[in-house]
């Protein structure tokens, strides 16, 4: 039976180097090996760092097939097996010794007065604003009122994404086996006409959050996504939620997130 693996590597001298002696090994071991994704692919290996590893969803359109990763980075939150075991990742792949997290994504619909787009995000939106622009906004949650804010901008983050730029901006580290939002804000400024909340704000999986920008400058809302600028025209709504899609994120059997922040962290 013909049994697919793909490869993403970023261009790195010791990812290039690790790809070469990952594909070898595992075209010795029966599987046909790829470097552009296949439909029958039942396995992705994404070689690099944190940065790579959430490219290769991105860029692979989030697929319906395990990932692992590969570390060749700096930090490796995502990509947890170093170069030097992949013999023994190999033999835990092939006697089914390993779990699988499902991972949920953050839906983001952004509208502006013409369209609206639809984003997924792995890690986290980022709402702020363009060249250091402070921005305002109304935030609204299930519809209701939150808080006029002001400032640098938002990071609405996954319990994944925790750990990333949220942790960096003084947000909170979510056990990933949680199912919310947390909202953290970039430097808020407390006036007369705004106040905003200080720290994060947690929300649960079903609740949907609305960011409308009041502008004082022409097209100064950048959305980030995953770390990917985007930007828009006259954005008027933006409406983030915890999506229905999944990535599938291979981890080691002994995996456990504690121990890993513990590693990664302190």
């Amino acid at each position: 039976m013909r049994r697919i693996i793909t490869i993403n590597s970023n261009q790195v001298v010791k990812s290039l180097e690790t790809r070469k002696l990952l594909t070898k090994k595992l075209q010795s071991m029966g599987f046909e090996v790829r470097y552009d994704f296949h439909p029958d692919t039942e396995l992705i290996i994404s070689i690099g760092g944190d940065g790579s590893f959430l490219k290769t969803i991105h860029d692979f359109d989030f697929p319906d097939v395990p990932v692992v990763g590969i570390n060749t980075g700096h930090l490796g939150f995502f990509p947890d097996i170093s170069p030097d075991n992949i013999d023994t990742f190999i033999d835990a792949y092939l006697n089914g010794d390993f779990i699988v997290q499902n991972i949920p994504l953050l839906g983001a619909s952004i509208c502006t007065d013409k369209h609206c787009f639809d984003m997924f995000a792995i890690n986290e939106v980022v709402v702020k604003g363009d060249k250091s622009r402070t921005i305002h906004i109304n935030l609204k949650v299930n519809d209701k009122h939150v808080e006029k804010f002001s400032g640098d901008g938002m990071i609405i983050s996954t319990p994944t994404g925790s750990t990333a730029y949220n942790y960096a901006a003084g947000g909170s580290i979510v056990d990933s086996s949680l199912s919310l939002m947390q909202l953290t804000p970039l430097y808020p400024i407390n006036t007369n006409a705004y106040r905003s909340f200080t720290s994060s704000i947690i929300f649960s999986r079903d609740s949907v959050i609305n960011i409308e920008p009041e502008y004082r400058f022409d097209n100064s809302i950048l959305i980030v996504v995953d770390g990917v600028e985007h930007r828009y025209n006259q954005i008027s709504d933006i409406r983030i939620y915890t999506s229905d899609i999944y990535i599938k994120l291979v981890r080691m059997s002994n995996y456990e997130f504690w121990s890993r922040v513990s590693e990664k962290f302190l």
